[in-house]
């Protein structure tokens, strides 16, 4: 069986230390995590979580009458907040979760990435996809990095003009490096290639699987004014606020779904 997940990590390690302009990453501050995602479904192959997201203003949702345009009822007051994770003494400032199967089917056919690596093997998608990743953690515990517009003023979109670009060079560079084999030879497997060569795919996850730590929205205990409407409740979070080691676990992943697995290396691991 190969922890998935943990061979990422050790991956991302690797990058940080060879690619001069991602040095600033702090790995115990990083957790990598599974999600589920099928070969050939929508979605990403991969996402950064940040973890040091502000508190938001507060805010009430509303709904209008589409005829008038008045507000006919809202939600109370509201504010948005993230949750916090911590390993041992540790809290964590990043989460990297990857779709199993669909990160390890990926390739570079058909996707924006590919005129950049006009010779590249297939399973560069992946590591290009690793290094996107990476490339969205902001120096100086920043949270996301920022896209600047042409103006110099902050943007909403989370890839600039070069970003892309960008994120090419530094693969380039991490190779160039002349990495250890083993470090990537993992990358080279599609999902049922692994499954052949190791028996089983696990991947560390949240033990509230398929969810993880997400923001939430906290009531005001205190109300302020707000138009003289019904107000409706905002069902409240079940999630945990706070997690910890003790909320992990391990997984093995199939083309048909997930199972808990419980294997003493591995839960160390995790």
């Amino acid at each position: 069986m190969i922890h998935y997940t943990e061979a990422l990590t050790g991956l991302i390690a690797d990058v940080v230390a060879r690619v001069e302009p991602l040095a600033f990453i702090q790995l115990p501050r990083l957790l990598v995590f599974a999600r589920s995602g099928r070969t050939g479904a929508e979605g990403a192959y991969a996402t950064c979580h940040s973890l040091n997201l502000p508190t938001s203003e507060p805010g009430y949702y509303f709904w209008r009458d589409r005829r008038t345009g008045a507000i006919t009822r809202r939600s109370p007051w509201f504010v948005t907040k993230t949750p916090e994770v911590r390993m041992g003494r540790q809290r964590l400032d990043y989460l990297l979760s990857f779709s199993i199967p669909r990160f390890c089917d990926q390739t570079l056919q058909g996707s924006r990435k590919a005129a950049y690596y006009p010779h590249g093997q297939p399973w560069i998608a992946k590591l290009d996809t690793v290094i996107h990743e990476l490339y969205h953690i902001a120096p100086g515990d920043a949270g996301l990095r920022q896209v600047e517009r042409a103006d110099g003023e902050a943007s909403c979109r989370s890839h600039g003009p070069t970003f892309l670009e960008e994120v090419a060079g530094f693969v380039q560079a991490y190779l160039a490096t002349r990495p250890d084999p083993a470090r990537v030879d993992f990358l080279r497997y599609d999902f049922r290639g692994l499954v052949r060569r190791y028996g089983a795919v696990a991947g560390r996850t949240f033990r509230n699987f398929p969810s993880y730590p997400q923001r939430f929205h906290e009531v005001l205990a205190t109300q302020p004014d707000a138009p003289d409407v019904a107000i409706v409740s905002v069902p409240g979070s079940t999630q945990p606020r706070c997690y910890t080691e003790k909320d992990l676990q391990v997984r093995s992943f199939t083309l048909q779904g997930t199972r808990r697995v419980s294997i003493p290396q591995l839960d160390d691991a995790a």
